[in-house]
């Protein structure tokens, strides 16, 4: 067989179980290759107990962990040392392929590889971080990305950073949506979900990600009390959340807006149930994956004014379902949105993210968006996405193995 249609042993590494955009990305690139004809492993530290939040096409591998409290740092060194005691037993590193989709998965690798016990590694960079506050998960990232064999961004913004800061040069593999998943048609599951939420006949806005600094919640809520002065029906529902990192900050800002504009906020339990009372503000935290396309298509408009994303699929996503999208103007989303695919947004301003907002229930240009959001999501395919791996992949599987000497900055803390 010619060596490059050869199908590949792939093990791909997440950090997660749950469904943040770096997860949901590594989970439907594993689909897509084994739809393409290579045998994928997903690697994700669980803890007993704990389930994958969706199934996957993929062998499935959870690797036992305990995360028994501990700062930031402490985390991550645990998980990493748990990726990489796993791949150090025998058996357990068979594979052609590694690709870690985040900095903890990819210092495992770093370690593996100075160990000889793999050749190199595939690192996907989604964004970076300024900073985490603390020097040695700095020094970890830095590491983590020059000790890659090949590098991979979502977007062309990313690789262009990636090389200013840090002289790597990039890939660039692009995003995907689910179309299966994600579409305009209604059924059950979102009139179940609008009971549970107790949404009414007003407009409904979408915010996701869970109250995060960096996916400027807060400035989404300040936007939502101007728009709710004179929509006095309107819901906002905030929904996912989960996260190694801390927020706390993010959400003692958004209580005390809450608090000033004289809003009640009300959290969905985790039990399946109702709301407990009607709230104007919604908190509905991490939702059963089968409910994402029906929590898209209740809302009237997605508010994504994020600071920082590595690409955004919430975007894409609700899109597929007919959503407007209200989108900072800002790189990445410039990278692959043009004016009238969505309602631009200045991310600093909450009366112009108020004021796309309003745009978005407009007919007219309500209808224009959805038509040109619909052609977005045809253009953003997995199988496409998968494709533009195997190059990296095929480069990294051809490496020797042999103990590496990895650079003197990186052999210390």
């Amino acid at each position: 067989m010619n060596r490059d249609n050869r199908p590949l042993r792939i093990a791909l590494l997440t950090h997660s179980t749950n469904p943040r955009g770096g997860v949901v990305h590594c989970l439907e690139l594993a689909d897509a290759l084994v739809a393409l004809g290579h045998r994928v492993t997903l690697h994700a530290p669980a803890a007993p107990g704990t389930r994958l939040f969706r199934s996957t096409a993929a062998q499935l591998c959870l690797i036992p962990e305990t995360l028994a409290g501990g700062d930031l740092r402490e985390r991550v060194e645990r998980r990493i040392a748990t990726f990489a005691e796993w791949f150090a037993q025998p058996g357990h590193a068979d594979f052609d392929v590694f690709h870690a989709h985040d900095g903890i998965g990819a210092n495992a690798l770093y370690e593996l590889q100075a160990r000889g016990v793999l050749p190199g590694y595939v690192r996907t960079v989604h964004h970076l971080e300024d900073s985490y506050g603390d020097a040695r998960l700095d020094f970890l990232e830095r590491r983590s990305i020059a000790g890659a064999a090949r590098l991979l961004c979502v977007s062309p913004s990313w690789a262009a950073r990636l090389a200013e800061r840090c002289g790597r040069a990039a890939e660039v593999v692009g995003n995907g949506v689910n179309l299966r998943r994600f579409g305009p048609a209604a059924g059950a599951r979102d009139r179940q979900l609008r009971q549970r939420l107790g949404l009414g006949a007003g407009p409904v806005f979408l915010a996701v990600g869970g109250i995060e600094a960096r996916k400027n919640t807060v400035a989404t809520l300040r936007a939502f009390a101007r728009l709710r002065a004179t929509l006095g029906n309107a819901r906002l529902v905030v929904a996912g959340g989960a996260s190694l990192l801390d927020h706390g900050a993010c959400r003692r800002d958004f209580d005390a807006v809450l608090a000033r504009e004289g809003l009640a906020a009300a959290a969905l339990p985790d039990d399946g149930g109702p709301l407990p009372q009607e709230a104007p503000v919604i908190l509905a935290g991490v939702l059963a994956d089968a409910d994402m396309a029906p929590l898209y298509r209740l809302a009237d408009a997605l508010v994504f004014p994020s600071r920082v994303e590595g690409f955004g699929l919430a975007i894409v996503e609700a899109m597929a379902c007919g959503t407007p999208v209200v989108v900072s103007q800002i790189a990445p989303f410039t990278d692959f949105l043009a004016d009238g695919d969505c309602l631009w947004a200045d991310p600093d301003d909450p009366d112009s993210i108020a004021n796309a907002m309003c745009r978005a229930l407009m007919p007219g240009t309500r209808e224009r968006i959805v038509a040109r959001g619909f052609q977005v999501a045809a253009r953003h395919d997995w199988p496409t996405c998968a494709r533009a791996h195997l190059p990296a992949y095929r480069a990294v599987a051809d490496l020797p193995l042999a103990v590496s000497q990895p650079d003197q900055e990186f052999n210390h803390a």
